[in-house]
């Protein structure tokens, strides 16, 4: 068997806070999509952090590690019975127990209240949540959890698997002194960070690409995650309306509508009737979910329209490969153009994509808005919204024209006394004019 690499991950320096600031008072729960690295970091953490550790991953668990959480009138009994198991002597106050894909054995999960109470160990958690969702039904859920999400990698831990720990803290410098980068250095990183779209934040295409430098390899790898999603999804809603949502993302992008039209994938049916089904596929995060805001303010969850939403792949890399599967494979040419800038087709949808995905990672709710025309005739949308301090900056991702942005000024005319800093989204240098700030799409993750 193949081992994983271990690439540095930011969620690590979070584990340690928690292991530091808990100290056992909590066990940590890692939530996120599937095949993002939640295992291979935890287990990382756990060899790096404790003396010694037991993992139990109850994918494939014996059944008489699955029965000990059936009864557990006798902790102690448990607690020396998985030591004899896994053989290793776990040290108190010093030793990690992992509960990989929890999942698929609820009552484990039940009984971190009672664990978590022992305090001799730790407990680290991770799952699918498209799946623990629909497994706990019937368990109680513990309060005892400090829960993290975890999403793909991004675009400076993609640099780091390349070898590059020093270009994304350079380019944070300039970008706080609001400094452009120069011509050379943009075009070079305009390439860097394409080559991240197309290959994606999943450790296993990063690895892949690494391995093997063949972008149809990588692809392949990727169809086999999106496969992996949808059949994650049926199981979940077995109607099959969750995956016809998911395949239509790219689709529903490229329309440039102000809404993910439901009815187009579905039809005969309406937001309202699948909030469930929506709500079920944002906690998965396979999808980044972005709703309208109504009225914007800073608290943009109050004015919330939940039957008005546009949806994201949660990668990028996935993403492209959604859009391009019409083929048994994608063939090496078209990612070849696609890095070049080159292939004859509006981009602008795959750059709005990452913008999303970027913004999400970065700790950000997604919400957009739209406004009436003067002439009542269609609608100016902003394309993302995000709140600092007590302003809301509007942001418009561009991926050619950017020298009008008639959406944003409109907004900041309509809401004045709300507006800070408009923000474009593009691919060209930074610079800044006015209160307007126009922003190489690598930069995104500081805002």
């Amino acid at each position: 068997m193949k081992t994983a690499i271990i690439y540095k991950r930011k969620i690590y320096d979070q584990m340690v806070k928690w292991k530091r600031e808990r100290d056992g008072e909590t066990a940590l729960l890692i939530q996120g999509a599937r095949r993002i690295g939640k295992s291979t970091i935890v287990e990382d953490f756990a060899k790096r952090e404790y003396k010694s550790y037991i993992l139990i991953d109850f994918s494939k668990a014996k059944k008489e590690v699955m029965e000990l959480f059936e009864d557990l009138s006798d902790i102690n009994f448990n607690l020396m019975r998985l030591q004899i198991i896994f053989n290793t002597k776990l040290v108190e106050r010093n030793s990690v127990i992992i509960f990989d894909e929890v999942q698929k054995q609820p009552l484990a999960r039940q009984a971190i209240k009672h664990l978590v109470a022992d305090h001799r160990y730790d407990y680290i958690e991770t799952g699918s949540l498209i799946s623990i969702k629909s497994n706990v039904k019937d368990i109680i859920i513990p309060s005892e959890e400090t829960r993290l999400d975890m999403f793909p990698m991004d675009f400076e831990e993609f640099r780091w698997a390349l070898g590059d720990t020093a270009t994304i803290p350079l380019i944070k410098q300039l970008f706080d002194k609001r400094k452009p980068l120069g011509n050379a250095t943009h075009r070079k990183l305009m390439r860097d960070f394409r080559l991240y779209m197309l290959v994606g934040g999943m450790p296993q295409a990063v690895s892949k690409y690494i391995e093997t430098n063949n972008m149809s390899m990588v692809d392949q790898v990727k169809r086999d995650i999106i496969a992996l999603y949808e059949d994650d999804m049926n199981k979940l809603d077995s109607r099959g309306k969750s995956k016809a949502l998911f395949d239509a993302i790219p689709s529903q992008l490229s329309k440039n509508a102000s809404r993910f039209k439901v009815s187009a994938s579905l039809p005969n049916e309406r937001p309202g009737r699948i909030a469930t089904i929506i709500n079920d596929m944002a906690d998965s995060k396979t999808i980044n979910i972005a709703y309208h805001s109504d009225d914007p303010n800073v608290g943009m969850a109050l004015t919330k329209d939940v039957e008005r939403f546009k949806m994201y792949a949660c990668d990028t890399g996935l993403f492209v490969t959604m859009a391009f599967r019409d083929k048994a494979l994608t063939e090496e040419s078209i990612y070849n153009k696609l890095l070049n800038d080159k292939l004859s087709t509006n981009l602008g949808y795959i750059y709005e994509n990452v913008v999303a995905q970027m913004l999400r990672t970065a700790g950000n709710d997604l919400y957009y808005t739209t406004m009436k025309k003067d002439d009542n005739k269609g609608y100016y949308e902003v394309d993302f919204l995000i709140s600092r301090g007590n302003k809301l900056w509007p942001i418009e991702v561009k991926s050619s024209g950017y020298k009008t942005h008639k959406s944003i000024d409109k907004f900041a005319q309509k809401y004045t006394n709300r507006t800070g800093t408009k923000v474009i989204i593009y691919t060209k240098d930074l610079f800044q004019k006015g209160d307007t700030l126009y922003l190489p799409v690598y930069m995104t993750m500081f805002l």
